[in-house]
C-alpha cells in the first residue's frame, strides 16, 4: 500500500483534553496549520511536512499529532487484521526497531481496545514473520514507532502518532508531588488567562511546579518538546531529515531568555519546592525562576500580579474540610492582599470554587484525566 491518507490529503488529527478545543484550535493556527475542523476530542488539520514537524515539536496544549494511514469499516476482529496487512509495515519497521500500538474503542463490535490493539499487533508481526522468520519487538515505554488505532461506531483508523507518545510528557519533571497537574493542563490554564508575559505571575501551591516551567517556557519560546529524545515522523516514509534540522535549529535559535522575578512560586511543603527546583534545573530556560517555602498565609502582599493555581483538594487533602477550610483562607488572602491582581484558580472538583468565598467573572471547564475540572478568573481589586 501507498498514498496513505495523510500523503493524500496532508491531513492529520490533533489530541486534547476535554475542554481545550478553542485553545488548541488556536495554537495550531498560530503554527500555520489550516482547514482545521473540530473532530472528537481533537482537530483536524492540513500541514505542509515544515509546518508539521514546526507543530509536533512546539505544541503545549495538544497530546497527540497523528498522521493517519488507513480507515475502514471494522466489523469484526478478522477484518481488522486483514485490513492492518494490506499496510507495507517494512516501510515504517526493521527487525531492529521497536513499537507500540495505543487503541481506543466505542460504540463499535470490537470493544475491548486491549483486544484490538493485540490483533493490530498479531498483523504486523505475522506480516515480519512471513518475510524475515523474525519479527520486531514490543517496547511500550520507549518505542521507535508509536501506533494509534481509533475504532468508533465501527470505523477504524489506523495511525502513526507522530510524537513518539504523549505530547504532556516534555521530559523536565524529574521529580514530582501527589496528584501533579498535567504539562498540557497547565499550558492551556496559561493560554486561557492570556497571561501578558510582562505581568509578575505568581503560583503559590507551586507542587512540582509545572505552571511555572510552562509559564517560563512559554515566555522564552522554547519548544515544548526540546527535551524529547525521539519522535514518531522520523519513522515516516517521507521524512525530510533536512528539513527537520533545519527547523528545529531554527525554533531552538528563537529562544529568549527569562527575566528575573517575572515568575515566581511557593509552597508550604519542603519536598514539593526541592522537586520544583529539581524539575527547573533540567530546563536552562527556566533557571530565573524564584522559589520559597511559604503558606500563603504568610506571604507579602501579591498586588498587580497574575495568580494561577491549582490549589490542594481530595487525594492531595485528607478530608473535605479540610479543602473547604484551606480555600475559605485562600479566597481571604486573595480578597485582603492581592489589590489589581487577577486570580486564575483551576478547581479538580468544581464545587470547591464556592468555598473561595469570591465570585468568577467567567469559568471554563477543563478536563484532567477523570476529573470534570473548571478553570475559574477573579479581578481582584
Amino acid at each position: 500500500m501507498s498514498d496513505y491518507l495523510y500523503q493524500q490529503h496532508q491531513q492529520f488529527f490533533a489530541q486534547h483534553a476535554g475542554g481545550a478545543q478553542e485553545a488548541a484550535a488556536t495554537e495550531l493556527a498560530s503554527l500555520g496549520a489550516t482547514a482545521i475542523q473540530t473532530g472528537h476530542f481533537g482537530h483536524y488539520f492540513k500541514a505542509d511536512p515544515d509546518t508539521l514537524y514546526r507543530i509536533v515539536y512546539t505544541t503545549r496544549i495538544s497530546t497527540r499529532i497523528l498522521a493517519p494511514l488507513i480507515h475502514f469499516e471494522c466489523h469484526s476482529q478478522n477484518y481488522l487484521y486483514k485490513t492492518a496487512q494490506q499496510i507495507d509495515w517494512r516501510e515504517f519497521l526493521t527487525l531492529t526497531k521497536t513499537f507500540a500500538i495505543t487503541a481506543n474503542t466505542a460504540d463499535s463490535k470490537l470493544r475491548n481496545a486491549t483486544y484490538a490493539a493485540q490483533i493490530l499487533k498479531d498483523a504486523i508481526v505475522d506480516q515480519f514473520r512471513e518475510h524475515y522468520g523474525e519479527r520486531p519487538n514490543v517496547n511500550p515505554r520507549f518505542p521507535d514507532l508509536q501506533l494509534n488505532l481509533y475504532i468508533h461506531q465501527n470505523r477504524a483508523r489506523i495511525s502513526i502518532d507522530l510524537g513518539g507518545g504523549s505530547l504532556h510528557k516534555r521530559g523536565y519533571r524529574q521529580e514530582s508531588v501527589t496528584a501533579p497537574m498535567q504539562e498540557n493542563l497547565a499550558a492551556t490554564l496559561l493560554h486561557i488567562s492570556e497571561w501578558d508575559q510582562k505581568t509578575p505571575l505568581y503560583d503559590p501551591f507551586c507542587g512540582s511546579g509545572t505552571l511555572l516551567i510552562e509559564a517560563a517556557m512559554l515566555t522564552t519560546q522554547t519548544p515544548a518538546a526540546t527535551l524529547r529524545p525521539k519522535f514518531g515522523f522520523l519513522r515516516l516514509p517521507d521524512f525530510d531529515p533536512a528539513h527537520w534540522n533545519q527547523i528545529k535549529t531554527q525554533l531552538n535559535q528563537n529562544t529568549q531568555p527569562l527575566s528575573p522575578n517575572l515568575i515566581t512560586g511557593s509552597d508550604i511543603d519542603p519536598a514539593a519546592i526541592h522537586a520544583a527546583q529539581t524539575n527547573i534545573n533540567a530546563l536552562p530556560c527556566a533557571k530565573n525562576i524564584q522559589l520559597t517555602t511559604s503558606d500563603f498565609r504568610h506571604l507579602p502582599p501579591l498586588n498587580h500580579h497574575t495568580i494561577i493555581t491549582n490549589p490542594p483538594y481530595g487525594i492531595r487533602l485528607q478530608t473535605p474540610q479540610q479543602s473547604a477550610q484551606l480555600l475559605k483562607e485562600f479566597g481571604d488572602y486573595l480578597k485582603q492582599h492581592c489589590t489589581g491582581s487577577t486570580a486564575f484558580i483551576y478547581f479538580g472538583e468544581p464545587t470547591l470554587a464556592k468555598k473561595l468565598g469570591l465570585k468568577p467573572d467567567k469559568k471554563w471547564p477543563l478536563r484532567a484525566g477523570n476529573l470534570e475540572g473548571i478553570l475559574a478568573r477573579y479581578p481582584l481589586y
